[in-house]
């Protein structure tokens, strides 16, 4: 390198520290994303805040599972978080809220550069399990935070509920742009300024908080007498709940695998 192409460099380098070079932004990308649970984690959570529990390559989700009342009436109804992931990095930075109670931060979605436009993708799990679902059915929730109000957009795919199957299985569901196949679970009434609701292609378009694989509806059934107002007052944290009306069982994830559609 002789002293002309060394000015030229420190140069370059000083305008990029200054930030007054522009750079070439990346799309987002649209090949599969693809991960396996015998590489670890890959930012997946299990139940609200859990780390993830893999024994010999799989993923393990079983009972007792937390109970989210944040859609409780006059929302869609209450869900149980089996896994789920980030899809953008705002939302698990070390300085965030999230650091405080998850147990790691993390997202092979993000860390691939996956595309958030997920309007007729397809997603495929590969999983067995046994579990007394009480009538509720493992669903596909997607969720965007945007800069309305309320901020957060939540549906759920209750159109093509995902089979739990006794011997190891691949089912495979598309994010369909039809809203007759989709859910707007809303928000209980103390949360009515968080959760709202928004039309499917919007949020397809950009899913931009999370990506969770959840059982939906969930009955509730207070375990105590006198509680005239159960979806007024937080299920599990104001009341007991009878846990003979829910769920139970073990349900296991070898892969997950998101195909783009070509555009």
């Amino acid at each position: 390198m002789n002293s002309s192409d060394l000015t030229l460099g420190l140069a370059s380098s000083a305008l990029l520290a200054a930030g007054m070079v522009r750079t070439k932004k990346v799309d987002p990308s649209r090949t599969p994303y693809v991960h396996k649970f015998a590489d670890g984690h890959g930012g997946w959570f299990s139940d609200r805040q859990h780390a993830l529990r893999i024994w010999d390559g799989i993923a393990h989700c079983y009972s007792p599972w937390f109970l989210d009342a944040n859609h409780a009436p006059p929302g869609a109804g209450y869900l149980h978080l089996i896994l789920w992931i980030y899809t953008d990095k705002r939302w698990y930075q070390p300085d965030g809220p999230a650091a405080a109670c998850l147990p790691y931060l993390a997202s092979s979605f993000v860390e691939q550069g996956k595309s958030r436009d997920l309007r007729n993708a397809r997603l495929t799990v590969r999983l067995r399990g046994e579990a007394d679902l009480k009538g509720a059915k493992l669903v596909l929730l997607a969720q965007s935070r945007t800069a309305k109000k309320p901020p957060y957009r939540n549906m759920v795919l209750t159109g093509q509920p995902i089979r739990i199957t006794e011997d190891w299985s691949e089912q495979t569901i598309v994010l369909v742009n039809d809203p007759r196949e989709w859910t707007p679970i809303g928000s209980r009434k103390s949360l009515a300024h968080v959760y709202g609701n928004d039309d499917v292609g919007g949020l397809l378009a950009d899913v931009s908080y999370n990506l969770i694989l959840c059982l939906f509806p969930i009955k509730v059934v207070p375990a105590s007498k006198g509680v005239t107002d159960p979806h007024g007052l937080v299920a599990g944290v104001d009341y007991p709940v009878d846990v003979k009306s829910l769920p139970k069982g073990l349900i296991q994830f070898e892969s997950i695998r998101i195909d783009y559609p070509t555009k």
